[in-house]
């Protein structure tokens, strides 16, 4: 399986930043959407990630307060990236290393979606559901088979 399977089932809906936008507003706005991330995105090129993570880690770092801190001083300027046709078992390690919960997935310099951990999880149990489905129903239907070969 590879990313682009989760990125054909989630859906393209993808909310940026600008780095140079208050913290205050990017917080604002994850938490209106109730997401977790933000891709940041300065003149079409990916230039960081914002996370929870990053903002919590700002909140302790300014005594509780966002205040006038923007976005450039938040983020992830280095996070971790895929592309489409990365495989899942791939991704799963990388973010496992890292703790990262957010991937953006680009397509040469193209941002085509963002992943989270739970995507990806969601995505290894529904394969192995189908998986285990598929084997459950060979083995109900084996004997049968096997019978009509003996008659």
């Amino acid at each position: 399986m590879k990313v682009a399977d989760i990125l054909r089932v989630k859906g393209s809906t993808l909310f940026t930043v600008q780095p140079d936008e208050a913290l205050a507003q990017a917080t604002a706005t994850m938490a209106d959407k109730d997401i977790g991330s933000l891709v940041v995105m300065e003149r079409g090129e990916l230039v960081g990630m914002l996370t929870f993570r990053e903002v919590i880690q700002c909140l302790v770092k300014n005594g509780g307060e966002i205040g006038s801190t923007l976005v450039r001083k938040a983020m992830d300027d280095h996070p971790l990236i895929c592309t489409p046709d990365t495989e899942i078992d791939e991704v799963r390690r990388m973010m496992l290393e890292r703790h990262a919960r957010y991937m953006p997935v680009l397509d040469q310099k193209v941002l085509m979606g963002v992943i989270s951990f739970y995507d990806v999880a969601k995505a290894v149990v529904d394969s192995q559901n189908f998986e285990n489905k598929m084997l459950k129903a060979y083995i109900r239907d084996w004997p049968a088979e096997e019978e009509a070969k003996q008659a």
